[in-house]
């Protein structure tokens, strides 16, 4: 098929899993892959091929920056004791424990460590899609684990594609490996941050800064990947980073821009790749033997089942090394392990992975390779059809303690800038030059925006030409001239009414001036209120500043969480989105 077609296909397939999802009350991914495996029965739509170089050059990039861009570090720090051990030591043991298995029953052991690295990494944008009704600190958790462990199923595969290829492995080179890859992907995406940071430090343009942005995990992957290192881990750290500094490199319009394009396209993404996840899985059913099908169905459910065996046993294992931080709730010890070994997705970088297997080797075939591709999609569609449903009942038979930290953080943040604030309130306003009856108002809550409204409706009135002007006054001085026609129900006129403007005090106004008198309580002999308006709007912004200064701050020192931050920052920027206009937005 042609790409225009593929692309309105995929849209088409979105669309129908968006709308039915809820109707079905299931969750999207997992209609997306159904509707993916329906599409592979129509064989024209079965030969639709995903190169790996498309999952891992175009999906993972954006997916895994937003992901990190969306990830608490607060939460990261607290939990790196279980985080650790949980992307390294796990997947290497996962890796071995699905190459063991795959090896009962027949399979190379090459073979079978090339399956165990596709499939020993959780996913963290599957994470992210179905792990949403978790505890925040456990979400957070498998998060963060998810977004670390495809560098170390990276390793491995990289380690199982050099044995596969004959090469000689020894200590030093695998030593090596690791530490290029770590190391040389925490530095790319570490540099390509602080690229970053300098180019938009003094950028307020949000199209700019945006731009900027969406270029920072190509950026990191490709240099990563031109030094040997993990193209995956280079643009986690660049998000991780990017992430704590975006406040100074970004502005409330580029931010706002943002939280519209970013969760969108990557809904988009994701929802394309779960729909590709299906329609691979029916390619490789079809290519394969019949009478191999069997077989690999039977390993595709051991390797599934010996992922979680492992994953809780080596929970259990490390439990005393990995206990919550001090003042942290435990997390509901054997049920939460339960639940965290439930949760464990695979998902894009499993499929990259299988899918980078080489299909020949020095010109002859790579033994095996079909297999790592069925079983890989196999336990992907295990993994989110049968653990993703069944993870709500998981929850609820753990009854996990409930977690009210972020809403507590939310309450007392909000407190603590709102009485900044306030308690500033004076200073700010003698700085920027407020007037008293500005300030005081400000000090209420909201005020009568119907005055601003009719200050504006006179001033346009006011840029009329004389002979307008002119002839209004004429209707004025005619006594049944607000009788000879119907007057438009804007708002009444209070007796006595004295029109400015006017040669004299009429007892009407003129129709066009009616608007001018829904409020008693302008006087527009005094000051303008528009320049009120202007200072209020000055003082809002004013101390609009204030309070991201206090949230910042409250968030360096470990007081509120990032994602309170965020959630509390979008409303300051919808606040001054709305104070200072959408132009900003070009």
């Amino acid at each position: 098929m042609e790409g225009l077609e593929v692309t309105v296909l995929l849209g088409l397939a979105i669309l129908a899993g968006t709308v039915l999802a809820p109707r079905l009350r299931i969750a999207t991914p997992l209609l997306l892959v159904v509707i993916g495996l329906l599409l592979g029965f129509v064989p024209a739509l079965r030969e639709i091929q995903l190169p790996p170089e498309t999952v891992l050059l175009l999906f993972l990039p954006v997916m895994l920056f937003w992901e990190s861009l969306t990830t608490s570090l607060r939460a990261i720090r607290r939990s790196l004791r279980y985080i650790i051990p949980m992307s390294t030591l796990l997947v290497v043991a996962s890796a071995g424990a699905v190459a063991w298995i795959a090896t009962l029953f027949g399979m190379p052991w090459q073979t079978g460590l090339l399956l165990g690295a596709a499939v020993a990494p959780p996913d963290a944008t599957a994470v992210a899609a179905l792990g949403r009704l978790l505890p925040q600190r456990m979400f957070m958790k498998l998060k963060a684990e998810s977004l670390t462990n495809d560098g170390t199923a990276l390793v491995v595969y990289a380690i199982a594609l050099s044995v596969a290829l004959g090469d000689d492995i020894t200590p030093w080179s695998i030593t090596a490996t690791v530490l290029v890859s770590y190391l040389g992907g925490a530095a790319a995406g570490i540099a390509v941050a602080a690229l970053a940071y300098l180019a938009l430090r003094r950028a307020h343009s949000a199209i700019v800064i945006n731009t900027t942005l969406l270029l920072v995990p190509f950026t990191a992957f490709l240099l990563a990947e031109l030094i040997g290192a993990s193209g995956v881990l280079a643009v986690v750290f660049a998000g991780l980073i990017v992430a704590w500094m975006l406040p100074r490199i970004t502005t409330a319009a580029s931010r706002r821009q943002a939280t519209a394009a970013w969760p969108f396209g990557v809904y988009l993404l994701n929802g394309a790749l779960f729909v590709l996840i299906g329609l691979e899985v029916q390619y490789v059913v079809h290519d394969i033997a019949a009478r191999q099908i069997g077989a690999l169905v039977l390993v595709t459910i051991a390797a599934w089942l010996a992922l979680l065996v492992v994953r809780y046993l080596f929970q259990l294992l490390f439990a005393p090394f990995t206990r919550p931080a001090r003042g942290a709730p435990h997390g509901g010890g054997n049920r939460a392990r339960i639940v965290s070994t439930v949760a464990g997705f695979r998902g894009a970088v499993s499929l990259a992975i299988a899918l980078s297997v080489p299909t020949t080797v020095g010109g002859d075939g790579l033994d095996g390779r079909d297999a790592v591709v069925f079983v890989t999609g196999g336990v992907i569609l295990l993994s989110l059809l049968v653990q993703g449903p069944l993870l709500p009942a998981i929850v609820r038979w753990a009854r996990l303690p409930e977690d009210a930290a972020a809403d507590e953080e939310y309450e007392l943040a909000q407190r603590a800038i709102s009485g900044a604030a306030l308690a500033a309130l004076d200073d700010i306003a003698a700085e920027h030059g407020i007037s008293a009856d500005v300030r005081d108002r400000a000090r209420r809550e909201g005020y009568e925006m119907l005055e601003l409204a009719n200050a504006r409706a006179y001033a346009r009135q006011r840029q009329t030409d004389d002979a307008q002007i002119a002839e209004l006054e004429t209707m004025l001085d005619e006594p049944d001239a607000a009788d000879t026609g119907p007057v438009p129900e804007i708002g009444e006129v209070p007796p006595r009414t004295t029109t400015v403007g006017s040669a004299g005090g009429g007892t009407a106004a003129a129709s066009a001036l009616q608007m001018l008198a829904t409020s008693d309580g302008i006087d527009l002999t005094q000051r303008s209120p528009i320049q009120k308006h202007e200072e209020a709007t000055r003082l809002k912004l004013a101390l609009l500043d204030r309070q991201r200064a206090v949230l910042h701050r409250m968030r360096r020192e470990g007081t509120i969480d990032d994602l309170v931050v965020r959630r509390i920052e979008a409303h300051l920027d919808l606040e001054e989105m709305r104070l200072s206009g959408i132009e900003q937005l070009d």
